[in-house]
């Protein structure tokens, strides 16, 4: 996984200054998420790993696919990944081009874990205390943990807030110890 995303960075780095320089970051995204959509296909796959198609015909494939035909640089950027087998880290690409495009927001991803299943209503009044908190825009993501026993653990970037049962009892044991 690590190796797979270090290979696709350059490229999802590319496609990001491609696109907000000719100001077609959504255009970008919407291209590159049918493009990991197709690129995991199963049949997708097997056309992808067969040798009787030349790269070329594998990329004409994916942009007609995708409903593109006549679109150059989509044509450009699958025919370099297929001309590089760079195809099956299309998903890692769009992962990262959607970070990149975060970030230039001012946003960041947020992983939220909560005992308990957290509404639309209780996320949102979440992510507005939040927000002060870590210094940008936040998207969240909740993920239930009930080995929290309570409260919540957000994780943005490599920062961490944790504000669950379960860490302060493990802080409380800690202190103990020492």
């Amino acid at each position: 996984m690590a190796e797979s995303v270090t290979i696709a960075r350059p490229y999802a780095q590319a496609i990001f200054r491609l696109a907000r320089d000719s100001q077609k970051l959504s255009v970008w995204s919407d291209r590159l998420q049918r493009l990991a959509a197709i690129a995991q296909d199963p049949e997708m796959a097997r056309v992808v790993g067969n040798p009787k198609f030349s790269a070329g015909q594998v990329a004409a494939l994916l942009v007609s696919l995708c409903g593109e035909a006549g679109d150059r640089e989509l044509a450009a950027f699958v025919g370099v990944l297929a001309e590089n087998e760079r195809l099956a880290i299309v998903t890692q690409i769009h992962e990262l081009y959607e970070q990149l495009k975060s970030a230039d927001a001012g946003a960041r991803d947020a992983v939220v874990s909560s005992a308990y299943a957290l509404d639309d209503a209780q996320l949102s009044v979440l992510v507005a205390q939040l927000e002060p908190h870590f210094g940008c825009k936040l998207h969240a993501r909740v993920e239930v943990d009930a080995a929290l026993i309570g409260g919540i653990k957000v994780v943005v970037g490599d920062q961490v807030l944790d504000a669950s049962v379960r860490g302060k009892l493990e802080a409380m044991a800690a202190a103990l110890k020492n």
